[in-house]
């Protein structure tokens, strides 16, 4: 009797140790830790990707590139203006603002906060860093583009046509040192320490190198060592951590998706992912 006893005990203490938390209407997910699993459900379908579905916003993830156009009006909801930084005697930033040069500039409200974030802790470990450029509209860029086309005669890879461009989101930026103010940006920049830095730690802020080295064949777009793209902090570190572009990380999410589906997954769950590219009417 007494070993039966010891047996229901340790029954209830493993359904305890599994429990079960109701997230929406239809929709639960558990968790096992038992031999280091960890098992995510909906609806009775094992969600199979690294980063939880919950943990992803469709609208953060959002891609632009010269496959995944975004329309000529898309203007992100959340735009902002970048307050310019303000320290008081104690070294605090009193505005929520950054340092910026070629302003005034608009960011998502998530990007932006992130990004002052990123700052006062680039700051307070000796780097100064500044926003070079936030925001664009389809207009603006079609400006840029047209007049590059202009002066060198080809698409050379370093300013994006209209649509592609992931200033368009309002979630890309550029960050630059203090002593690149007033350059012209190169892949040289990524020897200076402020720039290594943002490397290292971007990810924790929720940000990813939008445009990594040896990734121009996947991305399209030329080494940017100080561009940034907000994207959350769970996909940031996932990114980061394998060495992913955006463009990567949504095949094998599509992919996790399709199998998702394919087993039953609730569709309503994973349809705000899916992006159509804008029809290209650029001439």
């Amino acid at each position: 009797m007494k070993s039966f006893a010891r047996l229901i005990c340790l029954l209830a203490a493993l359904l305890l140790a599994v429990p079960a938390l109701a997230r929406a209407e239809d929709e639960e997910i558990y968790f096992s830790d038992m031999l280091g699993v960890n098992i995510v459900t909906y609806d009775n379908v094992p969600w199979d990707f690294p980063v939880d579905i919950m943990d992803m916003d469709p609208a953060l993830i959002r891609l632009a590139n010269k496959q995944t156009l975004l329309p000529k009006d898309f203007v992100p909801e959340n735009l902002v203006d970048v307050p310019k930084l303000r320290l008081n005697d104690a070294g605090e930033n009193t505005s929520g603002g950054v340092r910026y040069v070629d302003g005034p500039w608009q960011l998502s409200r998530e990007c932006l906060e992130a990004l002052v974030a990123l700052c006062d802790a680039a700051r307070a470990e000796g780097h100064e860093l500044y926003l070079k450029s936030g925001y664009r509209s389809y207009r603006t860029q079609s400006y840029m583009y047209e007049n590059r086309l202009k002066k060198y005669g080809y698409d050379d890879g370093w300013v994006a046509r209209p649509g592609s461009s992931d200033h368009q989101t309002g979630l890309g930026c550029d960050v630059v040192p203090k002593k690149w103010t007033d350059r012209g940006m190169n892949e040289d920049m990524a020897k200076e320490p402020e720039t290594q830095w943002m490397a290292e730690n971007c990810a924790r802020f929720g940000f990813i190198l939008r445009y990594p080295a040896d990734k121009e064949d996947v991305t399209e777009i030329n080494y940017e060592p100080w561009h940034l793209r907000y994207v959350g902090v769970p996909v940031a570190t996932y990114i980061m951590e394998n060495g992913l572009t955006l463009e990567e990380f949504h095949v094998e999410l599509a992919e996790a998706i399709e199998t998702f589906v394919a087993a039953g997954g609730p569709v309503w769950l994973v349809d705000d992912f899916a992006q159509v590219s804008a029809e290209d009417k650029y001439d």
